[in-house]
């Protein structure tokens, strides 16, 4: 198979990790932004832009509060997938995998590393929840700040999702939209790959 170039290599996590490194160089804002996609009880999709935080040898971790939306979704069907995609780049990533939660010191350690007003933020915020007002969230924002301090602790329904892939597609633009896709799937987390070229 020609698989060379941005293409190579028998690691699709490191081939992510490159690609996005290269895209940190180029891209103005958010390189690491994905379009997150879930189902709700009905099959219904949803998708939202999130940002993902880290590429593990094995799965890819962003965080959001669990009883959002989309955590409830993850929650109640284990499954999710993502597109990264660089303009800049003329290049994306799709996964499609299988979810569990990162709630413990991995956690702890990314949320302390947030700024302050991020870490209240997040006790503040029933995310996806109606809201009468800003100036409700704002008050909100005030009492937490006096209830936790300089120091919050993680909230308990605040952490990561990681998404242990079954499927991952690397796409580059090609000339007169002859572009070249090579799609990397398994049968579960702990199968090997199977690596094919596809159609543009």
């Amino acid at each position: 198979m020609d698989r060379g170039g941005v293409f190579a290599g028998d690691d699709p996590f490191g081939i992510a990790r490159d690609w996005l490194a290269e895209a940190e160089k180029m891209e103005p804002n958010d390189p690491n932004a994905i379009a997150l996609a879930t189902v709700d009880a009905d099959g219904m999709p949803n998708v939202r832009m999130v940002l993902l935080k880290e590429i593990e040898a094995e799965g890819f971790v962003f965080y959001t509060n669990y009883h959002s939306r989309k955590g409830r979704e993850i929650e109640a069907s284990s499954r999710a997938a993502f597109v990264l995609h660089w303009k800049s780049l003329r290049r994306q990533i799709r996964v499609r995998g299988v979810t569990e939660r990162e709630e413990g010191p991995q956690a702890d350690a990314y949320y302390q590393s947030r700024s302050l007003k991020s870490r209240l933020g997040a006790w503040a915020s029933r995310q996806s929840e109606p809201l009468a007002s800003r100036e409700t969230l704002m008050a909100e924002m005030a009492k937490i700040t006096l209830k936790h301090g300089p120091m919050p602790q993680r909230p308990p329904f605040w952490g990561g999702i990681r998404i242990r892939p079954v499927e991952i597609e690397f796409w580059a633009d090609g000339a007169f939209r002859l572009h070249d896709r090579f799609r990397w799937t398994r049968t579960s987390p702990m199968s090997s790959w199977v690596i094919e070229r596809l159609s543009p």
